[in-house]
């Protein structure tokens, strides 16, 4: 599909603006807020939700409420996203270097701010995610979404403190682990010695670029780990990139909730993802998604919910 002759000028409109194009180039590379772009531009927030609110009314731009924070991102697909990248494409290295350093800092900042959190709470991180739902029901209900194997390969992304680990490995020849947590990995290696799994490599590791190669793991998983992450989706991506022909991966996160204090003391960065979103993340890695599991818990809190993607078995080709 097209555009006319006037929604292509109004989409050019929208985005014709000096700000409004350093806008577009920041969310060109991950998803941010309000406040985030107010710092990296150095400009009011009232003045940059005018810039966002013309350029989401032209399709340029997705703006999405997650609890008391609004995020936005590029359109996702479409003409006017390819609009978009063609205007970036044109504008190359005249991008203004300063938005990209404070971008940086705002990233340094919220790693700093994670790694002291993981550090502080990793002799608890079991405790800590006990309290969101029942853990034996989320742990049986993953075993159920992975199948009953065995698994040649079954890789954890942000594998914290090894759990999936523990209740997957006995099932797999060989595991794989990445977290970028030196302090969780080695809770991770004592719970995995002392589980007697000897099959089982732990990677400092980043789960946006895993560095593993494509298509080799039938079973990949990524638990509670997305609403820590600035780019969600990319993680999606680079997780579906590993799963192997006839493999799943597994995510296991929250539904949408409004418990804002999971940001400022947890350091959630979402708020819990719907089925849509992350079922679009999905099927644009190439995965095929099956009905998510809810699990609510026994009391008021979050429900936590697990999607599935399974790439489909690689054809034989006949030989004549």
């Amino acid at each position: 599909m097209n555009l006319n002759a006037d929604e292509a000028v109004d989409a050019l409109r929208a985005a014709g603006e000096p700000t409004r194009l350093r806008i577009l180039a920041l969310l060109a590379v991950e998803e941010l807020s309000v406040m985030e772009l107010g710092r990296i531009l150095d400009q009011s927030q009232p003045r940059v939700s005018r810039h966002l609110k013309l350029m989401s009314e032209a399709g340029l731009i997705e703006r999405f409420p997650d609890g008391a924070w609004v995020f936005y991102r590029l359109a996702h697909h479409g003409p006017r996203r390819k609009l978009v990248d063609s205007v970036l494409d044109l504008m190359g290295e005249q991008q203004p270097d300063r938005d990209f350093q404070r971008l940086e800092q705002v990233r340094a900042e919220r790693q700093q701010a994670a790694a002291a959190y993981f550090e502080r709470i990793a002799p608890r991180w079991d405790e800590i995610r006990s309290l969101y739902a029942p853990e034996h029901a989320v742990e049986t209900a993953v075993e159920q979404a992975a199948g009953p194997g065995p698994f040649e390969k079954v890789v954890d992304l942000g594998t914290g403190s090894g759990r999936m680990l523990t209740l997957l490995g006995p099932k797999a020849r060989v595991s794989i682990g990445l977290d970028l947590s030196q302090h969780m990995l080695n809770i991770a290696r004592g719970n995995v010695a002392k589980a007697g799994l000897d099959k089982v490599e732990l990677r400092h590791g980043d789960i946006f670029a895993t560095r593993l190669p494509s298509e080799t793991a039938d079973l990949v998983v990524v638990h509670q780990v997305l609403h820590y992450l600035s780019d969600p989706a990319s993680a999606v991506t680079e997780a579906a990139r590993l799963v192997a022909p006839g493999g799943r991966l597994l995510i296991v996160d929250f539904a949408p909730h409004a418990l804002e204090f999971l940001r400022s003391e947890h350091q959630h960065r979402r708020l819990g993802f719907s089925d849509e979103e992350i079922g679009r993340w999905l099927a644009e890695g190439g995965l095929k998604t099956t009905a998510p599991i809810a699990l609510a818990p026994d009391r008021e809190g979050l429900t936590v919910k697990i999607w599935t993607g399974e790439r489909a078995e690689a054809r034989v080709r006949s030989v004549a």
